[in-house]
């Protein structure tokens, strides 16, 4: 009862989130209620507040020019007029507009949807706080307890130690496995020892030109259950010898190449091996043809064997060449979903109850879990905090990575 009318409110279901609806008796229809959205108000605020800050920024650079111009007119000298300015601008300053537009894309797409991620960090927004129907509101730092937290009720913190080591192992892994992979196979086939290199070449190049997730899907279907890696292997014997051998449960019939923890991850690193080295070796081509060939004799001439010159001059030499790309691997495959989404989404199911309870897989990356937090769960909040622990270690690895290699180079830190 709402000022002596009956309260005709009834609560509908707008996807996993409630919603009221009201019924208008002038219309005779059931409306939802204008609630704020609290998202857009958050969003809003983060512009504005950007916006305020690059506006005193501006100020205090309009401030700085007006002393200099001072300065000048007290000299005596040239002031610049708008139009002076303007063509200053396209010629010797013209570097300054090229880069206004790139620089504002960055601020759009990268600098203002990390604000935002770091803001709805501090909240609850999640499947119950939805906006426009719900209002979230600032929770300060309960996220993050309840991330680095392990209870009975509360597992974000035991998943977020399993998900996080083996987010990290798979990036060791992961780049560098393609890295030396792909540096042995361009030896490989530009030896002089080699057959046909351009066909072997060439079918490598097929690999790569062919969608990566066509490529992972078959590649899951092949090696599922009642795949045809798996009838192949059963009728060769060899998962009999392997449940023989203890390495497979002799209550299934069938290898679990994704289905089962440690099977799945050796599964992933090779399947990755399959789909990365291709590029590894077509940048190792262009780097080993690049090296200084009088090195390579001279050390033959003092007798160095093929491991040594491969060690003391091929590999110092790819290091200063592919360093910072390789830095620029291990960030990206800490953050790889391609090839763990689509070789194990609806593939395996966790059987640790404590990650169930968190939403997160043993197979999964922080960045996998994080998709899976949104995408499916609608936990922004919590998806918000391991978003901004993501960008942290990125962040960090990658500066103290770029500085170290910057001072063994003699370039001076960062």
């Amino acid at each position: 009862m709402l000022y002596g009318i009956p309260n005709l409110a009834k609560f509908g279901s707008l996807g996993t989130v409630p919603y009221e609806q009201t019924f208008d008796p002038l219309t005779m229809k059931a409306t939802i209620n204008n609630y704020d959205n609290s998202f857009l108000i958050l969003l809003n605020s983060i512009i504005m507040l950007f916006i305020i800050f690059v506006f005193i920024l501006f100020y205090i650079h309009n401030l700085k020019c007006v002393y200099r111009l001072q300065k000048k007119q007290a000299n005596g000298e040239h002031i610049n007029t708008f139009k002076e300015d303007l063509r200053v601008m396209v010629n010797g300053k013209f570097h300054i507009t090229l880069l206004t537009l790139p620089t504002l894309g960055v601020v759009i797409m990268n600098i203002l949807p990390i604000l935002v991620l770091i803001a709805v960090a501090f909240t609850n927004y999640d499947q119950n706080h939805m906006p426009p129907n719900a209002l979230f509101h600032w929770v300060g730092f309960a996220n993050f307890k309840s991330l680095f937290a392990n209870s009975m009720t509360i597992t974000f913190g035991y998943a977020f130690r399993k998900i996080l080591g083996w987010t990290l192992l798979w990036a060791v892994l992961a780049t560098f496995t393609t890295f030396f992979g792909g540096i042995l196979l361009a030896k490989a086939i530009n030896s002089k020892t080699t057959k046909w290199p351009k066909m072997w070449r060439t079918l490598f190049i097929i690999a790569i030109a062919v969608p990566q997730f066509v490529t992972l899907l078959l590649v899951r279907n092949f090696f599922a259950d009642t795949g045809i890696v798996n009838t192949i292997c059963s009728n060769l014997g060899i998962t009999g010898f392997l449940q023989h051998v203890g390495l497979v449960s002799k209550s299934i019939n069938y290898i679990p190449f994704l289905t089962e923890e440690h099977w799945a991850k050796v599964m992933i690193v090779l399947i990755n091996i399959w789909v990365g080295v291709p590029y590894q070796m077509l940048i190792a081509t262009g780097v080993l043809m690049n090296i200084p060939v009088d090195q390579l004799e001279s050390a033959r001439i003092d007798g160095a064997n093929k491991f040594q010159i491969f060690w003391k001059i091929t590999m110092p030499y790819i290091m200063i060449v592919q360093g910072p790309a390789l830095i620029t691997d291990f960030v990206k495959n800490i953050n790889n979903f391609n090839v763990i989404y689509l070789l194990t989404q609806d593939v395996y199911i966790t059987p640790d109850q404590a990650l169930a309870n968190s939403n997160g897989k043993e197979v999964d990356l922080l960045v996998t879990w994080l998709f899976r937090l949104t995408n499916e769960y609608y936990n922004y909040k919590m998806a918000s905090v391991i978003g901004l622990i993501v960008f942290i270690i990125c962040a960090a690895f990658t500066l103290v990575s770029f500085s170290k290699m910057m001072k063994r180079n003699g370039e001076g830190g960062m």
